[in-house]
């Protein structure tokens, strides 16, 4: 079909053209369905784990790793209850506290360098090609991004799951799985989004690798990962409820360990509410990064 401005249309069996003032024909893309975007992200997640399959001795160097760093925890937190003299510590046993530290740690080793990949595309023009795709150019990155923390945590989890197993026995985790799987969610999502504020720095600094740096050290202390956020002074508390880290490892950690205690809705809502704001945040930053390649001629 061709349609001729000022004019009427007629009808055929070509495609769907529009002629400008000028005369000049411009093809226009066929709108993409809810359903066709599905199976476009679909693809790109699953590129996205079959190239992180084929790199079996990365998993293994990561699994030796986690192995290290929780038998140093177990020492640590052995010598810390035995100097207490007491079964508990806020309400966690000796075991609570190394399952909570294997599954935040589980989580954190799963968290790819998001800031890193985007600063490199800006930095060689990639960038730019990308942004020519029919694809969101924050969606891309999101499907790749879940889809390798997928199968990172999974690997992490069976590993350090089976350090546990062999310490402490099986687990009575009850609906604590279903409710980390949740958690874990809303979790990954929001530390794309802080990640992904970070990366989009690249479009007006030359390195966010810093920035990347103290944001990893704000996850390890305020976030959760070393010990539970009740182990820290009131007044630190207060201040972590405040601010987004505590979704990302504290909320999925406690939500696994002590299942019965927490408040689902309470923490999901919580979670929902910094992703709405993060979201708008990266919009923006992404709306503007883009207008300044533009002017600068991309």
């Amino acid at each position: 079909m061709r349609i001729d401005a000022g004019n009427e249309s007629t009808f055929s069996d070509e495609p769907l053209v529009i002629r400008n003032q000028a005369g000049f024909d411009k093809p226009q893309a066929p709108p993409t369905s809810f359903y066709g975007k599905l199976i476009k992200y679909g693809a790109i997640g699953r590129v996205t784990l079959r190239n992180h399959f084929a790199y079996v001795y990365d998993f293994l160097i990561r699994s030796i790793f986690l192995i290290i760093i929780m038998y140093i925890f177990m020492q640590l937190w052995r010598v810390t209850y035995q100097g207490e003299g007491s079964a508990l510590i806020e309400g966690y046993s000796y075991e609570q506290i190394i399952w909570y530290i294997l599954f935040a740690e589980a989580l954190t080793t799963s968290f790819p360098s998001l800031a890193t990949k985007i600063e490199e595309e800006v930095k060689n023009g990639d960038v730019g090609y990308k942004l020519t795709r029919p694809l969101s150019y924050i969606g891309y990155h999101y499907v790749g991004y879940v889809s390798e923390v997928s199968i990172r945590l999974l690997v992490n989890v069976c590993i350090g799951g089976l350090l546990g197993v062999m310490m402490f026995g099986w687990p009575s985790f009850g609906w604590g799985w279903v409710e980390f799987l949740i958690v874990s969610c809303g979790a990954v999502t929001i530390n794309f989004l802080l990640n992904m504020v970070l990366a989009l720095c690249s479009f007006w600094v030359e390195e966010t690798r810093g920035l990347e740096f103290v944001y990893h050290k704000m996850l390890f202390t305020i976030g959760g990962m070393l010990m539970p956020l009740e182990l820290f002074p009131q007044q630190l508390q207060d201040v972590c409820r405040w601010l987004p880290f505590q979704t990302v490892l504290y909320f999925p950690a406690k939500t696994m360990v002590r299942w019965a205690d927490v408040q689902l809705l309470s923490m999901l809502l919580t979670q929902a509410v910094w992703i709405a704001l993060l979201a708008a945040v990266v919009g923006l930053m992404y709306g503007r990064g883009v207008r300044k390649l533009n002017v600068n001629g991309g």
